[in-house]
């Protein structure tokens, strides 16, 4: 799997790493125990510092996604990711919140809203299948 950093983009670095590891994931891409860089491996590859890497890889750690070993190395959890819980589900609404008052404040519809949401569901379970 090969990232694509924007650099121009607002979304911060390390942000763009983390939800491109974590669709890499959904789209099966990545497998239980595969290994990912080291932090200073993938830093020099994208031509960042490599706090930035360790800090998306904290923020993966802490929300399930991979582990990581002194040994190791960095591995997408092997026994899985954990299913949605009500947990997961309040902090899914806490950020959805903002994004679905801005839809509201620019009159997109809940139609609307749900076929945006509808069509990327299903554009990375289609990846998924390739």
């Amino acid at each position: 799997m090969m990232l694509e950093i924007d650099f121009e983009s607002e979304e911060p670095i390390y942000t763009q790493i983390m939800n491109q590891i974590i669709e890499g994931i959904a789209k099966k891409e990545l497998q239980p125990g595969d290994r990912l860089p080291s932090v200073r491996s993938l830093g020099a590859d994208i031509g960042i510092n490599f706090h930035t890497v360790n800090k998306a890889y904290q923020l993966l750690k802490q929300e399930g996604f991979i582990l990581i070993h002194r040994q190791k190395g960095v591995v997408i959890r092997p026994d899985g990711i954990e299913k949605a819980d009500a947990v997961y589900f309040e902090g899914l609404k806490r950020k959805l919140r903002p994004v679905v008052a801005t839809s509201i404040a620019r009159d997109v519809s809940c139609e609307e809203f749900q076929a945006v949401v509808k069509s990327l569901y299903q554009e990375i379970l289609k990846q998924e299948e390739n």
